[in-house]
């Protein structure tokens, strides 16, 4: 009971209270003689209060606004201050890139002008092998031609000798006759001495021949070897670039080149025949072998990616295993995410042809390039494409604008890298490239 007298009086105890704080008040207003009256009920008075109230309220905050004012700007000063020292740094940024792409162009030009200069000393150098197989020809014509006249002389002193005893029978049947003897005897000794000059000056030719010729090999053989040592170098280098991609140049090889390797049949040893040619020609056959080896590793490496497809970017997830940026979970990434410009251009790195444009799912717009010798790339989340399938492709051709269609967080390039249907690094290719256009 005492709870809800509480409740009741309550209300009662506030009336009280307003009307005592707030009672009945008159004015009184004089003015010439005249009185008026002003009566203030109870609402009016707690109306006048609340308004006082706000009206204070509004003072005490335009106050402190305007004393806040000046710490306000202060502060927004300094953002604007740091936000200029980052765009002043933005900029240097792209100067240095801007700087990148223009030694990367200049690099990539001097590439193709020792590619050039190669292709010109493997020219050269198939010259001068068919001049050295002429000579080596032209050679051994002339040797046989020595064996030939060698054997004639032969022949020439073996009749001779057949002669010189029959004129000795003949001597000893004729004795009777010394003067027809003596004569006959004369004539023969003639004819041999003669025969005799005329071996030893043919001895000295053949023996001057056989110098000339081992002389002319041994010239022939610097020159074979001096290409051999030069081819193999050469060698070496691409090898190095191939080794740099993570690819082995032996595989890269056999699945550029079309040409059938089926051999077979008994082995049986070569015998040295003993000639001053025979080293040359082991030579020449090695140098072939080597130049045929060089060939297809040139054809090779015209194929292989080794530049970027963007010309300013920044890599935002690597090859191999990673957090998925959508869902967080571990998953297998199968190329590299080149973070850059909305819309900005995307090239091919090497020449080829395309094999496939469109949707792909979660790749949005994909466009896929075989570059031959079992190599293709993939460029996804494309905004736009620029090609068609089947369509030719040479180096550094536009084929897309950058974008974020598909399973994407943002503008991206997907760049996906395959050898045989396997995909590879495509950060070791990228490497490679460089080293190349350092060296």
């Amino acid at each position: 009971m005492r709870d809800e007298d509480r409740q009741n009086h309550a209300p009662g105890r506030l009336s009280r209270l307003s009307n005592r704080l707030f009672p009945e008040r008159q004015l009184h207003l004089r003015t010439a003689g005249r009185v008026t009256f002003l009566r203030l009920s109870k609402r009016s008075q707690i109306a006048l209060v609340a308004l006082l109230a706000v009206a204070s309220g509004w003072m005490s905050f335009s106050s402190a606004s305007y004393l806040l004012h000046d710490k306000v700007l202060a502060a927004k000063e300094v953002e604007i201050a740091n936000a200029r020292l980052a765009y002043r740094s933005v900029l240097i940024q792209v100067a240095e890139y801007q700087r990148r792409f223009t030694d990367l162009t200049r690099d990539l030009e001097e590439n193709h002008t020792l590619m050039l200069s190669l292709v010109e000393q493997n020219t050269v150098l198939q010259r001068n092998l068919k001049a050295v197989e002429v000579d080596l020809q032209s050679t051994e014509k002339d040797r046989a031609q020595v064996i030939i006249t060698r054997e004639g002389l032969k022949a020439r002193l073996t009749d001779i000798q057949n002669r010189m005893r029959e004129l000795g029978s003949h001597n000893f049947a004729l004795r009777g006759d010394l003067d027809t003897v003596e004569k006959g005897l004369r004539v023969a000794m003639s004819e041999r001495n003669k025969a005799l000059e005329d071996g030893a000056q043919m001895r000295l030719q053949i023996k001057g021949l056989e110098g000339a010729l081992v002389d002319l090999a041994q010239s022939q053989k610097v020159a074979v070897q001096r290409l051999t040592d030069h081819t193999l170098a050469n060698i070496d280098g691409v090898e190095k670039l191939i080794d740099i991609t993570g690819l082995k140049a032996e595989n890269l090889i056999s699945s550029a080149s079309s040409r059938s390797s089926a051999q077979g049949g008994p082995f049986i040893a070569a015998l040295q025949s003993g000639e001053p040619a025979g080293s040359l020609k082991a030579s020449l056959i090695n140098l072939d072998s080597y130049l045929v080896q060089w060939d297809a590793l040139q054809s090779a490496v015209r194929r292989l990616p080794l530049t970027v497809p963007l010309d300013y970017f920044q890599r935002t997830s690597r090859f191999g295993k990673r957090r998925d940026p959508i869902n967080g979970k571990w998953a297998m990434h199968y190329g590299i995410d080149l973070g850059g410009i909305f819309k900005s251009s995307v090239y091919a790195t090497a020449p080829g042809v395309v094999s496939y444009v469109g949707w792909n799912g979660k790749f949005g717009r994909l466009v896929e390039i075989n570059h031959g010798a079992g190599i293709k790339t993939r460029y996804g989340h494309l905004h736009k494409t620029l090609v068609k399938k089947g369509q030719k492709i040479g180096f550094r051709d536009k084929i897309g604008l950058l974008g974020s269609t598909g399973r994407s967080t943002g503008a991206h390039l997907h760049y996906e890298i395959q050898f045989g249907g396997r995909p590879q690094d495509p950060m070791k290719f990228i490497k490679a490239g460089r080293y190349v256009f350092q060296n």
